[in-house]
């Protein structure tokens, strides 16, 4: 995991490959599921220190990262509407298995920056993540140079 001893702060590029980088390892500790991707997520405070993280299945299998890394974090921490949370897949809007899909819970959360990896296929749900945020105000910033590490890590979904 990052050395939050020297922080890289969000919003440059090699900072946020950097974090991204961090979400593609956590998804690599995920429980291997038939029905759901493989994520990692990881918050990161203005000042570079990680506030949280999570990945898809830690503590429930109907975990996604985003959820796991959020309910870490006090809903009233003042430093959530300056942070920025990564995600190695698009937030997903819908869910199967609950009724708040992640992006929901980024916007209650008061995140105003989002960045990502790979955009969901629609394997599983019709996700419209990036522009749900986007119509929100949220800053969304898409790395697609990551997104074969992303699609190699769920490559189990992929091959018949």
């Amino acid at each position: 995991m990052a050395d939050t001893t020297a922080p890289f702060r969000p919003g440059t590029a090699g900072a946020d490959r950097r974090w991204l980088g961090e979400t593609v390892e956590l998804s690599r500790r995920c429980p291997t599921s038939a029905t759901a991707f493989a994520v990692g997520a990881v918050v990161v405070a203005r000042d570079g220190h990680v506030l949280a993280t999570g990945y898809s299945r830690e503590g429930d299998p109907h975990d996604h990262a985003e959820e796991a890394a959020l309910a870490k974090i006090s809903r009233d921490d003042p430093r959530l509407a300056s942070a920025t949370i990564y995600s190695s897949l698009e937030p997903c809007t819908t869910r199967a298995s609950r009724p708040r899909g992640c992006t929901d819970l980024i916007l209650a959360a008061g995140i105003r920056r989002v960045v990502f990896a790979w955009r969901e296929p629609d394997v599983f749900v019709d996700c419209t993540g990036a522009e749900t945020l986007r119509e929100a105000g949220v800053e969304v910033v898409e790395i697609p140079e990551l997104s074969a590490q992303v699609r190699e890590v769920n490559a189990h979904l992929f091959d018949a």
